[in-house]
């Protein structure tokens, strides 16, 4: 990995942990989603950095552009979620405890565990060619089931949406 590319990672790696803190700081619903967008484009960027960029372009799809979509819709359809904001929970302190503990249990195995370099493997073919071939071919059964149950989940919400 060269300066610049290193730099790059560090920076969006920085601008993600900032923004992911933003996003469960913050009491306005609207801001924490906007954080949450810049959050998933910083780990996107990241994966660019890191020569993944169809794992970038999935993250940028699915994440950025979807499920922020999706929780846009959420906010917009309940009632006083844009004016009222997040509600001061009696469940903030286990909340953070509860991420303490896992941070601390994390860094533990990272630093405990001795990580080896992989030996090298056979080539895979992970171009976008390769996994379209894996995925219209070989997958194709759990893709159309995948795409069913999300065509399923958007019809019930949007019935829940209309009552």
């Amino acid at each position: 990995m060269d300066t610049g590319t290193a730099i790059a990672f560090y920076i969006l790696a920085g601008l993600t942990t900032i923004s992911a803190i933003m996003v469960v700081s913050l009491r306005n619903i609207f801001h924490s989603v906007l954080f949450l967008v810049l959050s998933f484009a910083g780990i996107a960027g990241i994966y660019v950095t890191l020569n993944a960029e169809f794992v970038a372009a999935i993250q940028v799809l699915i994440y950025a552009g979807a499920i922020v979509v999706l929780m846009l819709f959420a906010m917009m359809l309940t009632t006083n979620a844009m004016t009222e904001g997040n509600p001061a929970g009696h469940l903030r302190p286990p909340a953070m405890l509860t991420a303490f503990l896992f941070f601390i249990t994390v860094a533990y195995v990272g630093v405990v565990t001795p990580w080896q370099p992989r030996a090298a493997s056979a080539p895979t073919d992970f171009s976008i060619n390769g996994i379209a071939d894996l995925l219209f071919n070989v997958y194709v059964l759990p893709f159309e089931i995948s795409s069913v149950l999300l065509l399923v989940a958007m019809i019930g919400a949007i019935v829940l949406a209309r009552d």
